[in-house]
């Protein structure tokens, strides 16, 4: 019994400790915990189909490529496991934010991304842990945690753009908002776990690297984002 509270508590920590610190960053109208309580089990839920549609791209691949093949790993990284998690991803979050009366500045949209973002990791991560130990937990504390908050910022960044444009009347930046906003996280998971998958020192320095220097763009971009917060419609007032 002590043995799972120890792991469960490694495995939701990191998870925990992040989105606070997302939240806290949400300085001029702090949103309600209950609606991100609600964006982050949504998040966990969005593990099921996540499952479910790599298991199948997975499975298609393995018809016409080896799975020992670059070329299987590469797509499998880009074209199913990164779509499939960060589509299911942006699909709770445009489900339960985008006509919400709540999201009415553009920091909200990170803080909801992040939401969703570390429900889906926080649940991922019990499992892995519970299976592989504490060894795992601060593996993954150090990369899968960061990088599902890295993936969410940039969402969350420019569906923050989109909604701001909508609210304007700016359809055509709207729809590049939205596009950005899925296919930029899918492009840093992708080449997140590709570098992971090859199993080459090379590309394990890369990742490493390129962890680091995203990282530390991602936070720049959120204490930038909280610093210069402001209505996404013209209409909405301080």
């Amino acid at each position: 019994m002590f043995k799972g509270r120890y792991l469960l508590s490694a495995a939701l920590a990191p998870a925990v400790i992040l989105f606070f610190y997302i939240r806290k960053k949400d300085k001029v109208e702090p949103e309600p915990m209950k609606l991100l309580l609600q964006l982050a089990g949504m998040g966990g839920l969005s593990i099921i189909p996540a499952i479910v549609i790599e298991l199948i791209g997975g499975a298609v691949l393995s018809l016409v490529l080896s799975e020992a093949s670059p070329i299987y790993q590469f797509l499998d990284c880009f074209f199913v496991i990164a779509v499939a998690e960060e589509g299911c991803k942006f699909t709770c979050l445009l489900l339960r934010t985008w006509w919400s009366k709540e999201f009415n500045y553009t920091y909200d949209a990170v803080v909801y991304a992040v939401s969703v973002s570390l429900g889906f990791a926080a649940l991922e991560n019990v499992l892995y842990v519970f299976q592989g130990g504490f060894g795992v937990a601060v593996l993954r504390a150090l990369t899968s945690i960061p990088g599902h908050t890295i993936f969410a910022v940039y969402m969350g960044y420019y569906y923050g753009i989109a909604k701001k444009a909508w609210c304007s009347r700016k359809i055509p930046l709207t729809i590049a908002g939205f596009a950005i906003s899925f296919i930029l996280p899918v492009l840093i998971h992708g080449f997140y776990d590709f570098c992971l998958s090859v199993g080459n020192w090379l590309f394990i320095i890369v990742f490493f690297m390129f962890e680091i220097a995203i990282t530390v763009l991602a936070f720049i971009t959120v204490n930038r984002l909280s610093r210069e917060d402001s209505p996404v419609s013209p209409y909405t007032y301080v």
